[in-house]
């Protein structure tokens, strides 16, 4: 299975594990006089939409390169991040609002059995963003990485939550707000998430230079390649799930230049070989005077 194959399955998962919490977490939080539940349900609901997105955004990053897009469609994945990261913040300032609002107004405890709903919930967030954020990894994408976050903050909104109620369930009257001040908590957290998922993404369509592992190991596979006696300037730009590089490799001073071409392509398959994820590998040759 390719790793766009991988993305997109896993963005499958993302999307029917929300679908069903998000309807489990309002109908619990409607009939258990839970705000933070509610307050659950609502990210989830828009967890569902920016799962959809990823996913189209796959979708798109698929396409090959034409005339108009030589380098691929790829950089279509951190601007649906943006799309994302923009859900998770109207979704916090939703339920920082209506928290306060509920704050204000007298309501009644919640009942006992959402806790249940709610332990069952944090489990299950949990290991969905195990399951993603592993994907997220293999697959070196930005947008699924985001996707697996908002099952981390879910999971963090449902244990503030939990919290909350438990307050208000085991004090009682005079602690009905705690459940709303936990949500009030989970939208702060929500929207500190939604830094993390930017920063690499934002890194990500200004050409950032933060690959130094894969720098690293495009070096030491460099030398593997006959002829190639060291390696200088290397770039490396991220489009998606892919790595377009651009290395000065060095090479004998005295070889011909057809000889250098050659070498050069032979460096430039065996890259490509050694490391699936790279696209584009443009080499330059540098003369290395012995």
């Amino acid at each position: 299975m390719s790793i766009e194959q991988t993305a997109i399955k896993t963005t499958y998962f993302s999307i029917i594990g929300n679908i069903c919490l998000a309807l489990i977490k309002g109908l619990a939080g409607f009939f258990g006089n839970s705000y933070a539940l509610i307050a659950d349900a609502i990210e989830s609901t828009t967890d569902i939409f920016s799962s959809i997105l990823v996913l189209l955004g796959f979708k798109y990053a698929e396409r090959p390169a034409d005339e108009n897009h030589p380098y691929g469609h790829g950089k279509i994945e951190p601007i649906i991040t943006f799309l994302v990261v923009a859900f998770l913040v109207i979704s916090a300032t939703v339920i920082a609002y209506e928290s306060i609002e509920n704050i204000q107004t007298p309501h009644k405890v919640p009942k006992a059995w959402t806790l249940i709903v709610l332990g069952l919930i944090i489990v299950w967030k949990e290991i969905s963003y195990r399951i993603v954020i592993k994907k997220s990894e293999e697959t070196q994408s930005t947008s699924l990485k985001a996707d697996a976050w908002h099952h981390r903050s879910d999971a963090m909104t449902s244990i503030m939550a939990f919290i909350g109620i438990s307050i208000a369930v085991i004090l009682g009257k005079g602690y009905e707000t705690a459940d709303d001040w936990a949500a009030l908590m989970a939208s702060g957290f929500i929207l500190y998430n939604s830094y993390l998922i930017l920063r690499p993404a934002l890194g990500e369509i200004m050409d950032e230079q933060r690959y130094d592992d894969l720098l690293e190991d495009i070096r030491i596979k460099s030398l593997e390649v006959p002829g190639i006696t060291g390696t200088e300037k290397c770039f490396i730009r991220k489009a998606g799930m892919k790595f377009h590089v651009d290395l000065h490799a060095m090479v004998d001073g005295n070889i011909t230049v057809t000889e250098g071409h050659d070498i050069a392509h032979l460096l430039q398959d065996h890259l490509n070989t050694k490391i699936p994820n790279l696209e584009h590998v443009l080499i330059h040759i540098e003369p290395d005077h012995l």
